[in-house]
């Protein structure tokens, strides 16, 4: 083996391999692979922790206007480990920054549980925290598998709809949990963590993979700033509107005497906002990115509208679900934007997960206040 052509630097693990020797297909599925279960696990572990943070909030929380302080801190805490992330898989690989990222959701699962069984609302909040910032770290995954999947970005799109399997098992996963504890959403907790834990497992066994040349891309020009506008704003906008209406859903439908449909239509939602990659998927050589941000924007404006007009169950699960796929195609569409139109720079990239994710923070921010009488 020789040294490789690019130039290394402290800090950096790169192959030293010849060029190609660790871009073969079969190291590629495996990646891919390993990528696809890991975000799996990890959206599991999400979904999980967001259906307990608003209620152990307000039960735990000294006064009702901080009922929303561990949902909010989650969402913040994604929003800062967003170029750090970036940052650091560039610097360290996905092995070293994956896993970090999955450390630090086993450690908040793990303060989370701690919180719950001492009743302690400051470290429900912080373990809140630590888990949204593994949740920052875990949306890159679309990232790194966009060199892996050739034209179409088909690799970014199966990792991203292997998060449906996490919708179809989270109900009754967390059913069987809170079944496992004396203790309120302990069981939930618990599972949490371990799902990072097994994230953790995942991104330690990944293959190095030497990093994309810019010469022999297939877009070899950088990606200029003035490109990230359009498609960051239209994700932030879905991300915005995801978590604020997805924080007023449960809410309105209680006011309209629908409590015991609320766990139902959530888990619609969440297999709205996965599914439609799967789709993708079938067919990536078509997909014209710019084509799906836009039927995003249109999805996105009509499951508001449903939303308003919304007084039963099927008007609020047919809003959560168009909400849910417009999400869906926003994040996307913009992915493979970002990814077509150019080289994008981890500093690019970062930017725009850190936009896109406080546009779902200020979301979050949003239901808090409309819910607090």
């Amino acid at each position: 083996m020789t040294a490789s052509a690019s130039v290394s630097r402290a800090g950096r693990l790169d192959c030293v391999c010849e060029p190609g020797v660790l871009d073969r297909t079969d190291t590629d599925r495996r990646g891919v692979a390993l990528l696809a279960i890991g975000f799996a696990l990890s959206i599991l572990s999400q979904v999980l922790t967001l259906s307990i943070l608003p209620l152990a909030g307000l039960a735990f929380a000294p006064s009702r206007s901080l009922s929303t302080l561990p949902f909010t801190a989650f969402y913040a805490g994604a929003v800062l480990a967003s170029l750090p992330a970036s940052l650091l898989l560039d610097s360290f690989g996905r092995r070293a920054a994956f896993s970090l990222g999955a450390s630090l959701g086993a450690a908040g699962g793990l303060i989370l549980v701690w919180a719950l069984i001492k009743m302690h609302f400051g470290a429900l909040v912080l373990g809140a925290f630590w888990l949204g910032t593994a949740g920052g770290f875990s949306l890159f995954y679309r990232h790194a598998a966009v060199p892996m999947g050739g034209r179409g970005g088909r690799a970014a799109l199966l990792v991203f709809g292997a998060a449906t399997i996490a919708a179809i098992i989270a109900p009754t996963l967390a059913t069987k949990a809170d079944s496992l504890s004396t203790h309120a959403f302990v069981g939930i907790a618990v599972v949490a963590s371990l799902t990072h834990l097994l994230t953790l497992a995942c991104t330690a066994a990944l293959p190095y993979r030497r990093l994309r040349q810019r010469l022999l891309s297939e877009h070899s020009a950088p990606l200029r700033w003035q490109w990230l506008a359009l498609p960051t704003g239209i994700s932030a906008l879905a991300w915005f509107l995801m978590t604020g209406l997805m924080g007023a859903t449960p809410i309105a439908m209680v006011g309209c005497g629908l409590s015991e449909a609320v766990p139902e239509t959530i888990a619609w939602h969440i297999m709205a906002m996965y599914a439609p990659s799967l789709v993708l998927a079938c067919a990536p050589t078509v997909i014209r990115p710019a084509h799906v941000a836009a039927t995003a924007a249109l999805l996105l404006g009509i499951a508001v509208l449903a939303f308003t007009m919304s007084s039963g169950v099927l008007g609020f699960s047919v809003a959560t679900v168009l909400l849910g796929t417009g999400w869906s195609l926003a994040t996307l569409g913009s992915t493979l934007w970002l990814h077509g139109a150019g080289e994008p720079s981890r500093w690019q990239l970062g930017t725009h997960d850190g936009i896109v994710l406080t546009g779902a923070l200020i979301g979050a921010i949003t239901a808090g206040i409309l819910a607090t009488p």
